[in-house]
């Protein structure tokens, strides 16, 4: 097919980009482990810098119009100095691993040019996360923003350009594609040795169509089971607190609570002490149309504040409320509460038989952000067991507050990200957390040693080797 003018352009463009990313990351392949280190310190020094961060906060939310400052505020604060925690004592330089017994070293290489994705809903903490993390392997980054948080994406990056610049560290291992457009982001992933897809299910398709190796997060549709051993009243303060945060710009916020019907009554009498307005049957229908248009999320209502989802909907919504709750039955097909709804809005499901809590959660799931996220707030470590054998996802909180727990919080082991990897179940690569450990090649380098062949007694034992399959 014949390149357009915009490809041609396009591609010319990324790849005077990449050509100075790969100029700037060949002068540090070889930097040493202190080196390295010593700047990505002052790289997450700078992004917690007070004035800074309330500044990058503002600009976020007035150009992105989505979210509120001061979550982005704490997001910056938790994200940035957890990202360099995880990583500010790992070995990323030479040997990182050696095994005698088995005579194995393991020595870590850069993996050259890293293209990154960068959505709206995050557009602030998400910059500093993967540029940390990628000077920390001795790579090279190119993000690419969404059209909405262009300026806050190069504010972000000329905050840690600055840093570069001033330890004698190439700037252009940090750069930022300015000249947007989708061939833009499409030659970018062409033009990159890996791609780090944080956004829509679409882009992170295209990511891994790409023909490089990418690793995607899928779609979020965090559902948490709330049963009759929890702490009501912790319960409704933690659903409160994450589906509220950022007004609900992140995926993993509690787009459904599954409630065991002995304390159905009770946990939603708890959340609307919180802010939880239960939206009654009559102005369900009425909030519906207005969240999706033509079978699609309405873009006016994403990560907006409670107050203006009623006014558009035409709901007279109470004082001091700052969240809804809906009562659904279904999911799936004709119930579009059962989908990820990026809103301040959760979906309340009853259920009698733990069984079919879990069954409902795959169900949610596999309509709507298979492989992501899901929690459970009890008391009871074998429903916490039988949940986390039986459902499809990658992450599961307990007795935490979704959205601030399942990216790394200083109150659970999870690694601190902005990207959440959701396996195969939900067309990734990867189940993990990613973080800088991704961002590594590996050399192994092996040495002779003592033949250490079993028997085929110790290897079968004797009973398998008594049977007969000639």
């Amino acid at each position: 097919m014949e390149q357009t003018q915009k490809q041609i352009e396009a591609k010319a463009y990324i790849a005077r980009l990449v050509a100075k990313a790969r100029k700037a990351q060949a002068q540090i392949e070889f930097a040493s482990q202190e080196e390295v280190d010593a700047v990505c310190a002052r790289m997450a020094w700078a992004g917690v810098q007070d004035s800074f961060a309330r500044e990058l906060s503002r600009v976020a939310v007035e150009e992105s119009r989505l979210g509120n400052e001061p979550s982005k505020y704490a997001k910056l604060m938790a994200k940035i100095k957890g990202t360099w925690r995880d990583c500010k004592d790992a070995k990323t330089v030479g040997v990182i691993e050696e095994d005698l017994g088995k005579g194995l070293i393991k020595i870590a290489k850069p993996i050259g040019v890293i293209g990154a994705l960068i959505p709206c809903t995050n557009p602030e903490a998400t910059p500093f996360c993967k540029g940390i993390s990628v000077v920390k392997t001795r790579n090279a980054i190119i993000m690419a923003p969404h059209p909405r948080a262009q300026k806050t994406g190069k504010m972000a990056v000329d905050q840690m350009r600055k840093v570069l610049k001033k330890m004698n560290f190439p700037e252009d291992l940090i750069q930022i594609v300015e000249e947007l457009s989708l061939e833009a982001s499409q030659e970018l992933m062409k033009q990159s040795d890996l791609i780090l897809a944080t956004g829509g299910t679409g882009m992170v398709k295209e990511a891994y169509s790409s023909g490089k190796p990418a690793l995607g997060v899928g779609a979020g549709n965090a559902v948490t089971i709330v049963d009759d051993s929890a702490d009501l009243t912790a319960a409704a303060d933690k659903i409160m607190r994450s589906k509220t945060f950022d007004n609900a710009t992140s995926c993993s916020t509690e787009n459904s609570c599954l409630i065991q019907n002995t304390v159905y009554d009770k946990l939603i009498a708890e959340m609307e002490a919180v802010g939880g307005y239960l939206v009654p049957a009559d102005e369900k229908s009425m909030l519906q149309a207005t969240m999706w248009v033509d079978g699609h999320l309405n873009r006016d209502i994403v990560a907006q504040p409670a107050a203006k989802i009623a006014e558009l909907a035409g709901i007279s919504l109470p004082p001091n409320k700052t969240f809804f709750m809906v009562e659904e039955t279904g999911i799936g097909e004709g119930f579009p509460f059962s989908e990820e709804k990026l809103s301040v809005v959760t979906t309340l499901y009853k259920w009698e038989n733990f069984d079919d809590a879990v069954q409902m959660i795959n169900d949610i799931t596999s309509w709507s952000g298979p492989g992501h996220s899901c929690g459970i707030h009890t008391e009871s470590r074998e429903r916490v067991l039988q949940l986390a054998e039986k459902v499809r996802i990658s992450r599961i909180m307990i007795n935490q507050p979704q959205c601030l727990a399942n990216s790394g919080a200083w109150t659970n082991g999870m690694p601190m990200t902005m990207t959440l990897g959701c396996g195969s179940w939900g067309g990734n690569s990867t189940s993990e957390n990613i973080t800088w450990k991704h961002l590594l090649n590996t050399t192994w380098v092996s040495f002779p040693i003592d033949n250490n062949q079993p028997s085929d007694e110790e290897l079968f034992g004797a009973e398998v080797m008594s049977e007969d399959y000639s």
